[in-house]
């Protein structure tokens, strides 16, 4: 497996980058994001996953480890091939799509290219429970507490959750606003805030 190539940007083109490593131009597929941080001259490195084919060995690299663990991740569902999981990262981040297996909103994934609402309502089934939880949100938590101690913990999670997903910092404030009496009583009875139903909760608020 090549995990990442290093070295000056020799081409950049729409869809895929050339690297050089060692005096050998490596093709590299790339997102469009991850192509606009690139500068010809200038030196990249891009984590990749090789794809092996009967007739091809197509290399597809990322800005970062965790964006190709979930490209790697999302292939394990049935019908989900290289190109429409990075379309899948180019419309959402690894921990947006963390939060969007979680919650179960079939809406944000259908804006993905190739992906309509037959086919949300089954990758929301085969990936609910791969993806993990955010890692950002909740970075270095256990995974099946989903929070930190406290109030102010819980609150700072589910405002980067909802601001993650496109809502308006007042609008995510409302929302953690209304929601507070569930943790306040989870919080009474000597139990782990938990972020998950939280945040369904709030989505729910934010959508009448």
């Amino acid at each position: 497996m090549i995990a990442f190539v290093s070295g000056p940007v020799a081409a950049v083109s729409p869809g895929s980058a050339v690297v050089e490593v060692g005096g050998v131009g490596m093709l590299v597929h790339c997102g469009p994001a991850v192509l606009a941080a690139l500068t010809v001259g200038e030196p990249a490195k891009l984590f990749t996953s090789l794809i092996v084919r009967e007739d091809s060995l197509t290399l597809y690299g990322f800005a970062s480890d965790d964006e190709r663990s979930v490209f790697e991740i999302l292939q394990t569902a049935s019908g989900i091939g290289p190109k429409v999981a990075q379309a899948m990262l180019s419309v959402h981040a690894p921990d947006t799509l963390r939060i969007i297996f979680m919650t179960g909103d079939e809406a944000a994934l259908t804006q993905v290219p190739g992906i309509g609402k037959k086919g949300a309502q089954r990758l929301l089934l085969e990936l609910k429970e791969r993806l993990g939880p955010p890692t950002g949100a909740v970075a270095g938590q256990p995974q099946n507490g989903w929070s930190r101690a406290g109030l102010g913990s819980w609150r700072v999670q589910l405002l980067e959750a909802l601001t993650g997903l496109g809502w308006s910092a007042r609008e995510a404030d409302d929302a953690v606003t209304a929601v507070g009496p569930m943790a306040s009583e989870a919080e009474a009875r000597g139990e782990a805030v938990q972020l998950g139903p939280l945040l369904k909760a709030a989505l729910r608020t934010m959508k009448k």
